[in-house]
């Protein structure tokens, strides 16, 4: 009997780059899909978002579009802080992504 054929999620993470990569443009994703959903719920643009932060529009804008793929740290807590949210660190084996 055949084993399950793989689909093509599966054949892709197989290579390490490749998974690497995934990892990482999700965590990116992220970023962009939480500021969206928290801005449409607010009814807020990225001006107001920005002003609320202390950033600029610009920033905003990009991480929104996800061409902006580093932020300090500082930048990041200012905008999280501004909808509502913060940032929590946890150890690596208490918070696996689904797709691990």
């Amino acid at each position: 009997m055949k084993g399950k054929e793989k689909s093509t999620y599966e054949e892709f993470i197989e290579d390490p780059k490749q998974k690497e990569r995934l990892d990482k443009e999700y965590k990116e994703l992220l970023v962009s899909e939480l500021l969206l959903a928290s801005m449409q719920e607010d009814h807020i643009s990225v001006r107001q978002l920005a002003e609320a932060a202390g950033v600029s529009p610009t920033i905003i804008q990009e991480l929104r579009s996800g061409k902006k793929r580093n932020v300090t740290l500082e930048t990041l807590m200012k905008i999280l802080d501004a909808i509502g949210y913060r940032l929590i660190l946890a150890p690596k084996d208490k918070c696996k992504p689904k797709h691990a």
